[in-house]
């Protein structure tokens, strides 16, 4: 038997080591406190809380079950204080980024203003909330001065640098286009969309045509076989024949207007408006999803 060549065998282990995919950090609850920065003038956490899916009802009640739908799956609570004072961490880590984008955006208020902290943020001097990675953050402040403001954006964009210094919104977020669209209305939905159970991760973001306001949305189904088991389940509830093949379709939901749509491969897009009315030049619209 040939002796080991011990080189080789270092250069082989580190090479396949090199070749692996970066992972972004694991987003534990001791990591997150672990990347709270000092601030100057308070108190770093001396302690922390932890809540899962079984017991986060008893901190935040009635918006537990949201959570628990946009993949929650732990939830680290920390204070810095100041005297009688405080700011309050809130990270919520969930099953992937794109629930953690979702269940910031269902959340997301165009009153407030908005930063550039970890994939999007919104806040005023009492409150900031942003995603990065697969956290969702909240922080909130007894004070609402504006030293207490810039403290609030010292701790999220630590946070955020760690968690993901590249968050952004999801890539499909990038392919919808830019022409009439509401600001800051991009959102992901994890199940149910516009009521039905067969319509799930979906991406849309909002627009408006004079006074018309509609959601332009795409489900990425994964591969073609599936989408069209999404069309044939939708097809069946609106009662329509199923020989339809890629390309424009239109659905006439009974319950949500005629839903112009396009099928291509493993996307499906498609235009929504709350009132059922009809949206001008729907083809041309669903055409400019650069999928």
């Amino acid at each position: 038997m040939k002796p080991i060549n011990l080189m080789k065998c270092i250069r082989y282990i580190a090479s396949v080591f090199l070749s692996l995919p970066m992972v972004v950090a694991a987003q534990t609850p001791d990591e997150i406190v672990s990347w709270l920065p000092d601030v100057n003038g308070w108190q770093k956490p001396e302690s922390k809380e932890i809540f899962n899916p079984d017991n986060l009802f008893d901190r935040i009640n009635g918006a537990a079950p949201l959570f628990i739908e946009n993949g929650f799956r732990e939830m680290t609570a920390c204070d810095y204080t100041k005297g009688e004072d405080y700011i309050t961490i809130q990270a919520y880590r969930h099953a992937t980024p794109e629930d953690a984008f979702g269940m910031y955006a269902s959340e997301r208020s165009s009153d407030l203003t908005f930063y550039r902290v970890g994939g999007e943020a919104h806040g005023d001097n009492g409150s900031l909330f942003f995603f990065a990675g697969s956290l969702y953050v909240k922080i909130r402040s007894s004070q609402a001065e504006e030293a207490t403001g810039k403290a609030m954006q010292a701790i999220a964009g630590a946070i955020a640098g760690k968690a993901n210094p590249n968050a952004a919104y999801p890539a499909i977020i990038g392919a919808f286009p830019e022409a009439n669209k509401i600001l800051h209305s991009e959102a992901y939905i994890t199940s149910n969309y516009i009521g039905h159970d067969f319509l799930n991760k979906v991406y849309l973001c909002k627009y408006k045509q004079g006074d018309l306001e509609y959601q332009l949305f795409v489900v990425d189904a994964g591969n073609d076989g599936a989408a069209k088991e999404i069309l044939d389940k939708y097809f069946t509830f609106s009662k329509q024949p199923l020989d339809f093949k890629q390309g424009q379709l239109l659905i006439k939901d009974r319950y949500n207007g005629d839903i112009p749509c396009l099928w291509k491969g493993k996307y499906l897009i498609g235009i929504f408006n709350e009132n059922g009315e009809t949206v001008d030049n729907a083809e041309n619209i669903l055409n400019s999803v650069r999928l």
